[in-house]
């Protein structure tokens, strides 16, 4: 899951960039399954908070009904779910 979570945190990044209509949309169906995913292991791991996090992410980056942040606000959160996979990624090794 660790290799999965870098490379939707890449993607994330890579959304900085100017790129076709179909990699947000790809990059949308992605999210919502890694956070989907993310929101039942923390939640059975019993870590209450990070499993309410990625299910609101879950739900925010649906593909179904589009939410309309704007291009400036949807690269800040972007960058700040990034940085958040990350330190999530860090934070889990060394406890590894």
């Amino acid at each position: 899951m660790k290799y999965i979570t870098l490379i939707l945190a890449t993607m994330l990044t890579l959304c900085l960039a100017t790129m076709p209509y179909g990699y947000y949309m790809l990059v949308r169906w992605a999210a919502m399954v890694v956070f989907a995913i993310l929101a039942l292991d923390y939640y059975s791991e019993n870590k209450k908070e990070l499993a309410v996090t990625f299910g609101a992410l879950a739900l925010l980056f649906q593909p179904f009904i589009k939410i309309a942040l704007g291009r400036t606000i949807w690269n800040i959160v972007d960058v700040a779910v990034a940085i958040l996979l990350l330190l999530l990624i860090f934070t889990k090794n060394k406890k590894e």
